[in-house]
């Protein structure tokens, strides 16, 4: 298990994320900040990681940024995951985030290795970045979990 990064690295990791983030969607940060309601120079010190944002303006910057608020919950080392997310974030074991994660989910255990179409789709895609990737299956994976959890209900 990767250990955790102390709260002055996940602040700069966040930052560093949502630089990418918004580098990767050609919006500068202006318009991220007007988006996200958040002033300029706000934004600029949490990119620069000098400043830790309340989990509310990480929501408003993850709609701002059309991605999840949990991943940059985690990023932010404001949500412990316990299905595997912040290894698979933080582990470079592989250039999609890390080894897969494992759970019991009900009676039976559930493991997010590479499943279906969408992720082999995922991973095959020569559009996508490595970085981007990630955070697809990232996504895909807590959606498969959610839904086999909600089966043994």
């Amino acid at each position: 298990m990767t250990p955790l990064k102390s709260p002055q690295d996940a602040v700069r990791t966040l930052g560093e994320f949502i630089r990418e983030q918004r580098a990767g969607s050609q919006i500068s940060l202006r318009q991220l900040a007007k988006q996200a309601g958040i002033s300029n120079p706000y934004l600029s010190q949490i990119e620069r990681g000098l400043r830790k944002p309340s989990a509310e303006i990480l929501q408003q910057i993850a709609k701002a940024l059309r991605i999840s608020a949990e991943t940059l919950y985690v990023h932010a080392g404001l949500l412990e995951s316990t299905d595997g997310v912040r290894d698979e974030l933080f582990s470079t074991s592989s250039p999609f985030g890390g080894r897969p994660s494992s759970q019991k989910v009900g009676r039976k255990e559930f493991t997010d290795a590479a499943p279906g179409p969408a992720a082999s789709a995922i991973e095959s895609d020569e559009y996508l970045t490595d970085r981007q990737k990630q955070i697809l299956l990232e996504i895909y994976h807590s959606f498969r979990r959610e839904n086999a959890a909600g089966d043994n209900v």
